[in-house]
């Protein structure tokens, strides 16, 4: 069952409860920031992932120092599960078994653009801190990319079990109608478990013992 609002991994980065203006003074200066570069993260950040929440300045500094106050392997952790997440991607672009759109293969071509880039927002050459607009803008988007990543590591995890022959297109196929047949069974499933028995409408006392 998928998250309303997925992220590349189990535990979230708590931007969505950094508000503009809140603690801005007490965090400026975390990182050294541009106003224009900012503002060109969030339009990018939005090409990918129009409902993505906005990126200012202030959030971005808040969310710097609250990944300078945790313990240096959480920290890393932070970072390194996010930047893991996007191989997945990469490795989607690069299968010819799987038949991203044009559009998808658009979106991830952008992240991953921006991901390989060292002159970004927050030079990567800053300890601990270098690559947090790279995990950030993988943590906004990653809705974009959600599904198709799912699928792709589902199919992925069928390949591998079954070695299913044929054409890339073919082998596609016989993972479709795998998961076609798996939800009708489960739906066949339910439907037994709803039914009764014996008709639940008999007559009380149709067998009496003298």
């Amino acid at each position: 069952m998928r998250m309303f609002h997925p992220t590349p991994t189990a535990q979230p980065l708590p931007f969505d409860h950094m508000y503009s203006g809140m603690g801005a003074r007490e965090n400026a200066g975390a990182i050294p920031l541009s106003d224009a570069a900012v503002v060109q993260f969030d339009q990018l950040l939005h090409e990918i992932h129009a409902d993505a929440p906005r990126v200012n300045a202030d959030r971005l500094q808040q969310l710097a120092a609250w990944l300078l106050k945790l313990p240096t392997e959480q920290a890393r952790e932070v970072i390194e599960s996010r930047l893991q997440s996007v191989q997945e991607l990469r490795a989607l672009l690069e299968d010819e078994d799987w038949d991203a759109d044009e559009a998808a293969h658009a979106r991830i071509g952008k992240l991953l653009a921006y991901i390989d880039r060292e002159d970004d927002l927050i030079a990567d050459r800053i300890p601990v801190l270098g690559q947090l607009d790279d995990v950030l803008l993988i943590e906004l988007a990653w809705p974009a990319f959600a599904e198709e990543a799912e699928d792709y590591r589902d199919f992925t995890a069928y390949r591998y079990a079954h070695h299913p022959a044929g054409r890339a297109d073919e082998r596609r196929a016989a993972w479709v109608r795998e998961r076609l047949d798996e939800v009708a069974l489960w739906q066949h499933a339910m439907w037994v478990r709803e039914q009764h028995y014996a008709p639940w409408n008999l007559p009380r006392g149709l067998f009496r013992v003298s």
